[in-house]
C-alpha cells in the first residue's frame, strides 16, 4: 500500500497498543484506536474528516469487518468474497459483484499479498524485514527464550523452557528470557527453575515494551519462542528462530522455509491445518509433543553465526 500511494496517509485501524509496532513497519503513518472484546470487530470507527480514498478489509472474512468500513464511504473497499453478504466490493478496475475469493488453507502473508494482488497492488509475501531498532541490546548475542503467549493453547511449559535454558546454560551459551506486559511472573519461574540470575529476566515487573523486545531480538543469537508475535517480529528483523506449534499449522503462521528458521510440529496423522483451538486456555497436546531435546536440536542446526545470524539492517518503507 505503501509504495501504490507513496503521497497519501495511511491508516491503521488497530489497538492503540500496536501503534508502536506499526510505526516501526515503516509503512503506517498513524494509528486509529479500535478494538473490541474477544478480537471482535468494533461497533464503529471513530474515524473524522472526509471518506477515505481507500479501505482494506485486512481483519478476516466476515461481514462485520467489512460492513465497519463500507460506513465510511470510502471510494474503494478491498476485501475478500463472502457467501453472507450482498455487498461484494466493487471498484473502478474489477468489475461489479466480484471480488477474490477466501482459502482457509492459505498462509496469511500469501493471503493479504494475493487480496492486493487480485486489486491491482502488487505485493510481495517474502518482502518481510524491517529496519533494527537503534538502541543496544542489553544481551548481544544471547540465545533468547520467550516462554509468553496470550493463550494458553500456545504456551509450551515453563519447565522444558528451564530444562532448555539449563542445557544451553551448561554449553557456555548466554541465556536471556524475555517477558511481555503481563509475562514477568512467568518469565521468572523459567529462570528460577533453569537457576538463572534475576538479571537475566529482561522485562521484569512490567514486561518490555515493543522497542525494547525489538532491540533484544535484533542482536540475539536466536529466538525460541511459542507461536506469538515475538516469532513474527524476529522474521521480521532477520533473526534466525525455533518456534514453536500447537493449535495451527506452520503451513497457515509460521516463519518463511528459511535455514534460519526451524518450525517444529506434532500434528496427528491426518490433522487438519487447525486441528486444535488457538486461543485455548490449556497447552495444545500437539504442542507438548515437543521435547526440550527437539528444540535443542533445532537450535544446533541453525546457520552458523558467521552465515546467518547477524541481521541487517530492512530496507526503507519495508512492511511486515
Amino acid at each position: 500500500m505503501r509504495r501504490a500511494h507513496p503521497g497519501r496517509e495511511i491508516v491503521l485501524a488497530a489497538p492503540a497498543r500496536l501503534a508502536e509496532a506499526a510505526a516501526a513497519t515503516g509503512a503506517v503513518d498513524r494509528v486509529l484506536p479500535a478494538e473490541a472484546p474477544g478480537r471482535g470487530v468494533p461497533e464503529r470507527l471513530h474515524w473524522t474528516g472526509p471518506p477515505p480514498e481507500t479501505a482494506v478489509d485486512l481483519h478476516g472474512n466476515g461481514p462485520p469487518s467489512r460492513q465497519l468500513l463500507q460506513r465510511l464511504q470510502p471510494g474503494r473497499l478491498l476485501a475478500f468474497a463472502h457467501p453472507d453478504t450482498q455487498d461484494t466490493p466493487d471498484t473502478p478496475d474489477t468489475p461489479a459483484g466480484r471480488a477474490p475469493q477466501w482459502r482457509d488453507d492459505e498462509h496469511e502473508r500469501f493471503r493479504w499479498c494475493r487480496l492486493l494482488t487480485w486489486y491491482g497492488i502488487p505485493a510481495d509475501p517474502d518482502d518481510l524485514r524491517i529496519t533494527a531498532p537503534g538502541p543496544a541490546s542489553p544481551a548481544p548475542d544471547a540465545i533468547v527464550l520467550h516462554p509468553g503467549a496470550d493463550a494458553g493453547a500456545r504456551r509450551w511449559p515453563a519447565a522444558r523452557f528451564a530444562e532448555v535454558a539449563a542445557a544451553l546454560t551448561a554449553r557456555g551459551r548466554r541465556v536471556v528470557v524475555t517477558a511481555g506486559p503481563g509475562e514477568a511472573q512467568l518469565a521468572r519461574q523459567v529462570a528460577d527453575l533453569a537457576g538463572l540470575p534475576a538479571a537475566q529476566v529482561l522485562g521484569a515487573p512490567g514486561g518490555l515494551t515493543f522497542g525494547g523486545l525489538a532491540a533484544v531480538l535484533a542482536q540475539a543469537r536466536a529466538l525460541v519462542v511459542g507461536d506469538t508475535g515475538p516469532a513474527h517480529l524476529a522474521t521480521a528483523l532477520g533473526t534466525p528462530s525455533v518456534v514453536l506449534f500447537g493449535p495451527v499449522a506452520p503451513r497457515l503462521w509460521g516463519p518463511p522455509a528459511l535455514t534460519r528458521h526451524r518450525a517444529l510440529w506434532h500434528p496427528d496423522p491426518g490433522s487438519p491445518l487447525r486441528p486444535g483451538d488457538a486461543h485455548g486456555r490449556r497447552p495444545d497436546r500437539r504442542l507438548l509433543r515437543i521435547t526440550p531435546a527437539e528444540v535443542l536440536d533445532a537450535l544446533d542446526a541453525l546457520p552458523a553465526p558467521a552465515a546467518a545470524w547477524r541481521p541487517r539492517p530492512g530496507p526503507p518503507g519495508g512492511g511486515v
